[in-house]
């Protein structure tokens, strides 16, 4: 994994919003009819193509494939990918994605933020068979439109995102396996084929995971503190379970509290987290940090030591408003940590993903691409402060 040894290398959390002509053959494809498959893939050849030069060009130092060969979103996309699984409206009232207790607390306004938005998730999912990874050609696809899209790129390194353990496929409902964690570890089992397939292509790969900050808001109350703590512990198990034997410096993970667009005052602070989070055997940790939420919580790294050899990736662009960070606020974010947890062990990112899923996205594309613009001006500025 690189390091910013001689300035503040830059990067994000991975998915982008996907260009209109992608787009439309994602809708045919989910319709069913009219579905040019070789067309389709060529337009998914060269947008990746496409992302990638962009994102160079932006001064992204450590880019992504966008997560443009997901055809629903970035935790869903394991439906595709995992035998198992089968899909069913919900019964009213049975959406596990309208819950929590900031909703709870800002009901009227979270009524309205559907109605303008919509749910994203509209079905169920439930476990019905045994659980195995059947992905394995889809994602060689991606891994060889990476590839061919990185040859000859001035880029420094390249990462996949995909889902952790507890995120793939949330609110699942299981009918098969005698207990969740039995269910869990299945999963584990089945995604370890992922993660590896890319650490192999020789990439670095990103593990994604909001479920596990944001059950808190779904379980306490009525569950404990000391309760939601036993069950990310088990979680976290679980993620070392799913990596052990890959090699540690090839792994980042993201931790967030969910991107959706509401007031998040019942989101764990990270200071009662960090300890756990800090036992997954990752060579990089991406947390958000550029949220009004939670950028005061940069202070938690006063106290706490990174694990030896890692590197922290905080978010010091957010990707869930239109207002664009100006680089001088970016710098003083990235200056204040670094001072922390050493210049050389920070790479300058974003709170989460631009785009949620293939037609779900956060700001505008041109917005987007002035945030990056944003980014890579803050992390140069930051450069001349840290290493002059």
């Amino acid at each position: 994994m690189q390091r910013s040894t001689d300035r503040i290398l830059t990067t994000h959390v991975g998915s982008l919003i996907r260009p209109p002509a992608l787009q439309e053959f994602l809708r045919a494809r989910q319709k069913g009819s009219g579905f040019d498959q070789a067309a389709y893939d060529r337009c998914l050849t060269d947008s990746v193509a496409a992302i990638v030069r962009e994102q160079a060009n932006a001064g992204i130092d450590v880019v992504s494939d966008g997560e443009f060969g997901k055809a629903i979103s970035w935790s869903q996309y394991a439906l595709e990918r995992l035998s198992g699984f089968e899909r069913r409206p919900f019964r009213p009232g049975d959406n596990q994605f309208q819950r929590g207790a900031d909703r709870e607390k800002f009901a009227e306004f979270y009524a309205e933020l559907d109605a303008r938005e919509g749910v994203a998730t509209t079905l169920d999912s439930v476990c019905v068979g045994p659980i195995s990874y059947s992905g394995q050609a889809q994602l060689q696809r991606d891994i060889d439109n990476f590839k061919a899209a990185l040859n000859g790129g001035k880029v420094s390194e390249a990462f996949m995102p995909v889902a952790a353990p507890a995120s793939v496929i949330p609110d699942r409902k299981n009918e098969f396996y005698k207990s969740e964690d039995d269910l869990l570890e299945a999963i584990a089992n089945a995604m370890r084929t992922e993660y590896r397939m890319i650490v192999d292509a020789g990439f670095l790969v990103q593990l994604d995971d909001a479920r596990n900050a944001v059950t808190y808001d779904r379980m306490v109350p009525p569950a404990s503190f000391a309760d939601y703590r036993r069950w990310l512990e088990r979680q976290i198990n679980v993620i070392n379970h799913a990596i052990a034997g890959l090699p540690v410096d090839r792994i980042r993970y993201h931790v967030c509290w969910g991107s959706w667009p509401g007031p998040h005052t019942t989101d764990v602070p990270l200071k009662d987290i960090v300890d756990l989070i800090l036992k997954i055997r990752v060579g990089a940790y991406v947390i958000e940090g550029a949220n009004p939420r939670h950028e005061h919580e940069w202070k938690v790294w006063q106290d706490v030591k990174l694990p030896a050899g890692s590197v922290l990736i905080p978010g010091v662009i957010s990707h869930a408003t239109n207002v664009v960070e100006h680089p001088e606020l970016v710098a003083e974010r990235v200056v204040r940590l670094a001072k922390l947890v050493g210049r050389e062990n920070v790479i300058a990112g974003t709170d989460c993903g631009f785009a949620q899923g293939p037609f779900h996205r956060r700001v505008h594309p041109s917005i987007m691409w002035a945030k990056f613009e944003a980014l890579a001006a803050g992390a140069r500025l930051a450069s001349r402060e840290l290493w002059r």
